[in-house]
């Protein structure tokens, strides 16, 4: 009896402790998982190639969507989508990652109000604009940090008309007509248009026009102020497209003063650290 009692109490002894070592396996292997994806995150978090963004796609609310009529470009996309960047240390907004992988970025803040050309002329042609002398002249000299990583880029500088229904085709037009390399320059209407995520009201031209007051709550491109376009009215020799204060896309004279927002395509190349909201916004690491 004593000896079946023994052979019980050892039973026991061994039982239990196979099962503390199975825990402390199980309990270790589960630490060792959670710090090697912690560690992922955190490497991630701290540096974020162009590449990187293209997984952070999303098909609704607010981010980085596949753009659906150009292959290959990324557009953010919503009233506020995580897209802050920091350039010549101010806070500048992503626009779109390029098929070539650059990333086209604007400026937050626009500047101060000027003509887009006020010769005699009022002329809506971009390349001999005064707007382009003064943005690839005075304005890019006056860029202190990060101006290395600037690549001088072709602009679509197409004519569009009025109340146009035809995203497909206005992007046509827009692309139809290159402008010479500069470094700086503007965005287009299109652009404008493919930063809203409410498409069903905002989706073209006409659309965003007829409904602007709506529009204006899902597009972080709108900043209450009217702003320079670099898209012509194909109907004028002297109409230049704007985004109104309104959140319309309307014409003005070449020669009217409105508000400047640049653009400028950066490397491909280059690498990033933080996660792109306004408290803690991109940085081009060096």
């Amino acid at each position: 009896m004593r000896r079946r009692n023994l052979k019980k109490q050892k039973k026991i002894i061994i039982i239990s402790s196979l099962c503390l070592l199975l825990c402390l396996c199980v309990g270790y292997a589960a630490f060792n998982t959670q710090l090697s994806l912690r560690a992922k995150g955190n490497v991630k978090d701290n540096s974020v190639t162009i590449e990187d963004l293209k997984d952070l796609v999303v098909t609704e609310g607010d981010g980085l969507y596949q753009d659906e009529y150009e292959s290959g470009r990324y557009f953010y996309k919503g009233a506020n989508p995580n897209n802050y960047i920091t350039f010549n240390n101010e806070t500048w907004r992503i626009l779109s990652v390029e098929a070539d992988g650059r990333i086209k970025i604007v400026r937050n803040e626009v500047l101060s109000n000027r003509s887009f050309d006020f010769d005699l002329e009022n002329s809506n042609v971009w390349e001999t604009s005064d707007m382009k002398t003064y943005l690839n002249g005075e304005y890019l000299e006056s860029i202190t940090a990060n101006k290395d990583k600037i690549v001088p880029s072709t602009w679509s500088i197409g004519g569009l008309t009025y109340d146009n229904d035809d995203l497909a085709g206005q992007i046509a037009d827009e692309n139809g007509t290159q402008s010479q390399t500069a470094s700086v320059g503007l965005i287009t209407v299109s652009e404008y248009l493919r930063a809203n995520t409410n498409t069903e009201l905002c989706g073209n031209l006409s659309l965003n026009n007829s409904n602007y007051s709506t529009c204006k709550t899902t597009n972080w491109l709108f900043k209450g102020t009217r702003y320079w376009a670099i898209s012509p009215n194909a109907s004028s020799s002297d109409g230049v497209f704007c985004v109104g204060s309104n959140g319309s896309l309307r014409g003005s004279n070449a020669y009217d003063a409105r508000a400047v927002r640049p653009a400028i395509t950066l490397s491909s190349d280059i690498s990033l650290s933080g996660n792109g909201t306004e408290d803690s916004p991109f940085i081009i690491e060096e």
